[in-house]
């Protein structure tokens, strides 16, 4: 697709958020018949592309072309008038109607003010015949799966907008059946030379359908390439950012005997993550590796009970014991500090005491308060142990640095006196002495007796405290690396392993009816 003219260009695009730089003079190009593929770790400036490139966002600098004329959408909805139209991962439309009504929401054919139904069904059976869904469109949205529900809200997208398709995570809730599905219709749009932009964390996807890759990392483009000219290897390498060869030393006591603390069999849940054997021992750390959107963080959810698990079962000290929630999982001495420190961590407008106490209140039951004396007491504790700054135990959290935020969810856990804990990015977002001390804070814990299960995009931090790291790929845990085996290299290699590079002409006829 060399000679084929750019449909859609971003040039040097910023974007600045207040203390953070989320594009940093960013080019982006995308032609007319091509799927570009759009990867990234987490915080790579993805969603913010596309949400200047759309108008959700304004952008702070660079210029937005379309078929070679300057364009600078207002809202999404002005962008969708010029033609670019963008589908999200949860489909956007309105479960309560029918097919038709949200295939013409806003603009049904009417006739003295009165929606003419007949035509309606009429107008969105012709559009779906396009796509070789032949369903009924009377029926509520509701009636159909989620795959069918993508392929109407792709419809929709392409008829009120044309040129530009942006899937955010189409198949994130899709079977291998229903993907095919998916990919036979991207197929047809790119032969009326619709360009698709495609966001995606399955690799094997991307391979499979993209045309180029354009991936992000900290805001700022590392490279544009057509993906028959990259390896999955390289390509990892460029989303992770760490070049193959370095040398980061393992723990070297990775041969130790321990005696198993907690053990899972067979546990799992469908369409999330697949059933998998986990034993953690005492004092041991296990890392988990692998992209974001690889089933890592489904798996401590999972096994902190967040998301009940319907296959398996677990005990700790060889002794059954019951996950159905995080209630259960506390009783049994679990802690669990979230990715999202501030949608899932941090209550905003309590105070740092009130964040630290809140575990150790609901292992007690809220029928027994604990009283103020004992809860100031706790935190001073925690705030000297921790270093949490300023050590104010009154102030309200949301006034204290990510770090130390972090350091307190950390602190609120600790105080539940736990038998294991799960740490998920336990660094992400924070300053560089905090990072250090977090770290720091992981190898005491292990060397106390603590088991810990710590999930990081940071390879090297991995590679340097995990006794053993589990890399999980596409909702699986693919491996484990154990002693000598534990390095940056064999992590990315092993994440990059067995994608499934196939070239397929699938099409939809005869798959649905």
């Amino acid at each position: 697709m060399q000679n084929t003219p750019a449909l859609l260009e971003a040039h040097k695009i910023n974007k600045i958020f207040p203390g953070v730089v989320a594009l940093d003079k960013v080019d982006f190009i995308l032609k007319a018949g091509e799927v570009h593929a759009l990867l990234g770790e987490n915080g790579a400036g993805k969603s913010t592309l596309i949400k200047c490139l759309t108008g959700a966002y304004k952008r702070d600098g660079g210029d937005i072309l379309l078929n070679g004329q300057s364009i600078s959408p207002r809202d999404t909805l002005d962008a969708q008038g010029l033609g670019i139209g963008t589908v999200y991962q949860e489909v956007n439309l309105l479960a309560n109607l029918t097919v038709a009504e949200n295939m013409l929401l806003g603009r049904q054919p009417k006739h003295w003010g009165i929606v003419q139904t007949k035509q309606m069904n009429q107008m969105t059976k012709d559009i779906l015949n396009q796509y070789g869904l032949n369903i009924d469109v009377s029926q509520l949205l509701s009636a159909y799966s989620v795959a069918i529900q993508q392929i109407i809200a792709i419809a929709r997208a392409v008829d009120l907008s044309g040129k530009v398709l942006i899937l955010d995570e189409p198949t994130a809730s899709l079977d291998a059946k229903e993907v095919q599905m998916l990919f036979g219709v991207i197929r047809k749009l790119k032969q009326k030379n619709i360009g698709i932009i495609f966001i995606s964390h399955f690799l094997d996807q991307v391979f499979e359908i993209s045309d180029s890759i354009t991936v992000l990392r900290n805001g700022r483009l590392i490279e544009t390439v057509a993906t028959n000219e990259i390896s999955s290897i390289d390509l990892v390498t460029m989303m992770l950012g760490y070049e193959l060869g370095e040398e980061v030393k393992a723990k070297s006591d990775d041969d130790i005997e321990r005696e198993t603390l907690v053990e899972f069999k067979d546990f799992g849940r469908k369409q999330m993550i697949e059933a998998f054997d986990l034993k953690i021992g005492k004092g041991e750390v296990v890392g988990f590796a692998g992209l974001l959107g690889s089933g890592r963080t489904e798996t401590a959810e999972i096994l902190f009970g967040v998301t009940p698990h319907d296959s398996g079962s677990a005990t700790l000290n060889g002794q059954d014991i019951n996950l159905s929630s995080p209630r259960a999982a506390i009783a049994n001495g679990f802690g669990f500090c979230p990715e999202d420190r501030k949608s899932d961590g941090i209550i905003a407008d309590l105070s740092v005491r009130e964040n630290i106490i809140l575990a150790l209140q609901a292992q007690r039951g809220w029928a027994n308060p604990l009283p103020k004396t004992e809860q100031l007491e706790i935190c001073k504790k925690y705030i000297k142990a921790l270093d949490i700054r300023p050590p104010d135990p009154e102030k309200p959290i949301r006034l204290l640095s990510g770090g130390n935020q972090q350091k307190v969810i950390l602190a609120r856990w600790l105080a539940t006196n736990p038998d294991f804990l799960i740490l998920d990015e336990p660094t992400r977002g924070i300053d560089v002495g905090a990072h250090a001390e977090i770290i720091r804070l992981i190898e005491n814990l292990c060397e106390d007796g603590m088991s810990l299960l710590v999930i990081s995009s940071e390879l090297d931090e991995l590679v340097a405290y995990s006794h053993r790291i589990i890399v999980v790929r596409d909702h699986q845990h693919v491996a484990e690396l154990i002693g000598s085996e534990i390095s940056t290299d064999s992590i990315v290699e092993t994440i990059a392993a067995d994608l499934n590079l196939v070239d397929s002409d699938y099409t939809l006829k005869g798959v649905i009816s």
